[in-house]
């Protein structure tokens, strides 16, 4: 068989078997594909450690940082392990090929007051400010990923219950409290602006047709720049403020990855980091020997 067959055979592999997102998905075929430009004429079957390394530099070459090249390795990596399986191969090229080494950066947040402002800036007298407002309320109120908010059903909130059920990577489901304040955005959202449009989605546009995560996106920063929020902000900023906002306070760590969907505890504890530096930084700001 052809590359080409080889990468649709793992392509349906991982999307049926393995249940990835849509996102995951759509970067494994991406990676894949340059992986195969690299290689040539050169099956993926016969390709050696040498090949695979040369993959990293033909990334590089191509102006990728190392996140996104260790992203794509471990594309490759999955690649292979797949052609194990079939016994399509007897050796794993990638085993002896190490990863780039990544610098990890600390989230960026928003600061209790920064939260305030950007809920306040929607305009409640039109029904996309109400519906802007909701959707903000509740991605500060559950951590949600971009991607799980906007896929939100109306049968995944309960309002009186106070949670939201949403599906997350690998089509894994979980359940997430929803405050207060969140409840009553949405059901303001809910009876004033939605409309009755056929869509089991719960957040709409005009058209009453899902809003996708970049027209959400660009919405969330243009309420930033009207409230003279200068930090970056996305989506993720928001759920780096949820996850830190909550373990300021005294969550429990494990319970803060649960909400959040990490499969890892070492994914959560990122945000560990992030108290850290601010305690330093207040201690350096107002110590007097510091």
């Amino acid at each position: 068989m052809s590359n080409a067959d080889w990468l649709q055979r793992f392509h349906s592999y991982v999307r049926i078997e393995r249940g990835l997102s849509t996102n995951t998905l759509v970067a494994y075929r991406h990676d894949l594909a340059l992986y195969s430009e690299h290689l040539g004429g050169t099956s993926v079957l016969n390709a050696g450690a040498a090949e695979v390394s040369g993959f990293l530099k033909f990334l590089y070459g191509r102006g990728l940082k190392p996140r996104s090249a260790a992203r794509a390795l471990a594309a490759v990596r999955s690649l292979y392990r797949f052609l194990l399986l079939e016994k399509a191969i007897d050796r794993n090229p990638t085993a002896v090929v190490d990863s780039p080494r990544i610098f990890v950066p600390l989230p960026h947040f928003l600061s209790l007051e920064e939260v305030d402002r950007l809920l306040a800036a929607p305009d409640l007298q039109s029904p996309v400010g109400v519906r802007d407002r909701a959707m903000i309320e509740v991605l500060y109120a559950t951590g949600l990923r971009a991607s799980e908010l906007v896929g939100l059903r109306l049968d995944g909130v309960n309002l009186d219950s106070g949670f939201v059920r949403c599906l997350g990577k690998g089509n894994k489901e979980r359940v997430v409290p929803l405050g207060a304040a969140a409840r009553d955005a949405v059901a303001d959202y809910l009876k004033s602006a939605r409309g009755q449009h056929a869509s089991d989605t719960l957040f709409l546009t005009s058209r009453g047709s899902p809003l996708t995560r970049m027209e959400f996106w660009k919405n969330l920063k243009e309420y930033a720049a009207k409230t003279g929020i200068r930090k970056r902000i996305s989506p993720h900023v928001l759920r780096h403020s949820f996850a830190t906002h909550l373990l300021e306070r005294g969550a429990d760590l494990r319970a803060v990855q649960m909400m959040l969907g990490h499969a890892e505890i070492a994914t959560t504890q990122i945000y560990t980091h992030v108290i850290r530096e601010r305690l330093k930084q207040i201690y350096k700001s107002f110590h007097p020997r510091a």
